[in-house]
């Protein structure tokens, strides 16, 4: 009681009394459950067994316009590029848990059977932006195929990524997670919040304060230590992404 108590008190303090607690978001899935991995299948279906806000993963256009479910531009181990590679030799990829590296439809299969839990998707930066704006549009189109629009959250790298989405689809919400640009500038562009690194967001904790106040969310990254969520809850985010979903919940839970 005390402690709720004490935490109650920090979240007054940081400006966070009216957000309440942090959401949990699942970084790539929540790949670190015995049987997962990294944007595997399992992962969603893992994060959404413990109900999860959401769980996020990585998208890519390959080399034939096609997309696949991976973060790395180049899989660990082989030298298939992401962005240059077919789609055909890229989920040839076997990953740790056994399963082939997924499509964006198979994945999206595995979301849509489960509706519980919000997919946070990121479009990986391309070049030239046509790229990106190919890659948007596919994407945009994969998910309304599986009825999955209004229960994506879309992040990028990319402001150009960000806006296009805006434009497409206006009432989504998109959060922008390069870190190099403030409330201010992000709500000049109309995107829904910020979802930056555990690092700047501790050398810049005023744009925290910042952001509520010109009415944006506020989404922390890649946040796994126990201290570190604690600041984090204190600082009153809407949202942590980790790799240890089951920690944050407990520490929520206290």
């Amino acid at each position: 009681m005390i402690r709720k108590i004490l935490l109650s008190v920090a979240l007054l303090s940081a400006g966070g009394a009216l957000h309440g607690q942090p959401k949990v978001i699942a970084h790539r899935g929540y790949w670190t459950a015995p049987g997962s991995a990294q944007n595997s299948l399992a992962s969603f279906a893992k994060a959404d067994s413990i109900g999860v806000y959401g769980s996020e993963m990585d998208v890519w256009l390959t080399g034939d316009d096609k997309l696949v479910v991976n973060h790395d531009q180049v899989y660990k181990g082989t030298d298939i590029d992401m962005a240059r590679a077919r789609a055909r030799d890229i989920t040839r990829i076997v990953l740790p848990n056994g399963e082939n590296l997924p499509t964006l439809d198979e994945y999206l299969e595995t979301v849509a059977a489960r509706p519980a839990t919000r997919l946070v998707l990121e479009t990986k930066t391309l070049v030239p932006y046509r790229r990106e704006d190919i890659a948007v549009e596919k994407i945009v189109r994969a998910l309304e195929r599986h009825g999955l629009t209004e229960r994506t959250d879309f992040i990028s790298f990319s402001l150009n990524a960000c806006l296009e989405y805006r434009k497409r689809l206006p009432e989504a919400n998109v959060y922008y997670l390069a870190g190099d640009l403030s409330p201010e500038s992000l709500r000049r562009v109309a995107l829904t919040g910020l979802d930056y690194s555990a690092g700047v967001l501790r050398q810049h904790p005023e744009w925290i304060e910042q952001a509520h106040r010109a009415g944006l969310e506020v989404n922390v990254w890649t946040v796994n230590s126990e201290e570190e969520m604690r600041y984090f809850i204190a600082q009153g985010v809407d949202y942590i992404t980790t790799d240890y979903p089951e920690r944050l919940q407990a520490l929520l839970r206290e």
